[in-house]
């Protein structure tokens, strides 16, 4: 399961000139923090391409009003293209993370200009593809994995050095402060790896493996106990990467 999707974006794989085409379909709207460019349930049909900005493809669970995130989208996603190319009511909501600009394109102009590009028609058949077994991962994981697994799994994910998006990892200052502390003192017989931060508040961590903030809060603890990770104001800072990652696939024994 993962957030982040290895593909390349929709609008990166066009040419120049299906670029402008598409394009020319809509019209740049701005978004603030926290709104919804899209909600699960309603039964418009345009889509989306972010321009600037990130923002979350969640769905509601059977657990009250705990939601999944499915996904992070970024500059060059297409997002909506299932709504509008069966007509059905939203199957996810798109939240911004903070500031977030978009071409909007009505689902009815969007669906002639597939069928008159057959390449970018292709494009959009594999990227929906993707994301529906991307999303059926992560519901079996919310099914078959503890809080503990799941958390871990995503830590690790997010925590990769060459994770791009609004959570992505920065070494750590105090590890790093440690480090040049210590290298002043004392010659280093080999080179000191800082530990990855990942910046995420529990709430937004939570709602990445589709539990409670409380079961992701114990869970953390357990990691704490073991000298796994060190928490902190909106941050988690990966201390043992290869002990998380044995916890990660532990599911697979």
């Amino acid at each position: 399961m993962g957030l982040l999707g290895d593909e390349l974006a929709f609008a990166q794989a066009l040419t120049v000139q299906e670029h402008e085409g598409v394009m020319a379909l809509g019209n740049r709207k701005r978004y603030p923090a926290d709104a919804h460019l899209l909600t699960e349930g309603d039964r418009s049909s345009h889509v989306l391409i972010i321009l600037h900005g990130w923002v979350t493809v969640s769905v509601a669970t059977d657990r009250g009003a705990t939601r999944l995130i499915l996904g992070l989208r970024g500059p060059g996603e297409l997002l909506g293209e299932m709504a509008a190319l069966d007509r059905h009511p939203r199957s996810a909501t798109v939240r911004a993370l903070g500031p977030t600009e978009a071409q909007v394109i009505g689902g009815d102009a969007f669906r002639r200009f597939l069928a008159l590009h057959p390449r970018v028609s292709g494009l959009v058949i594999r990227q929906l593809t993707f994301r529906l077994r991307s999303a059926d991962q992560e519901r079996s994981a919310l099914a078959s994995l503890t809080v503990l697994q799941r958390l871990a799994h995503r830590l690790i994910e997010l925590s990769q050095p060459d994770t791009s998006g609004p959570y992505s990892p920065s070494p750590s200052s105090s590890s790093s402060s440690r480090g040049s502390s210590a290298s002043s003192s004392a010659p280093s017989s080999a080179p000191s790896v800082a530990p990855s931060v990942v910046h995420l508040a529990q709430d937004e961590l939570a709602a990445t493996v589709g539990a409670t903030r409380e079961a992701v809060a114990k869970a953390l603890r357990l990691l704490r106990a073991q000298d796994i990770v060190r928490t902190g104001n909106r941050m988690v800072e990966i201390l043992d990467p290869p002990l998380l990652a044995l916890l990660a696939d532990g599911h697979r024994e």
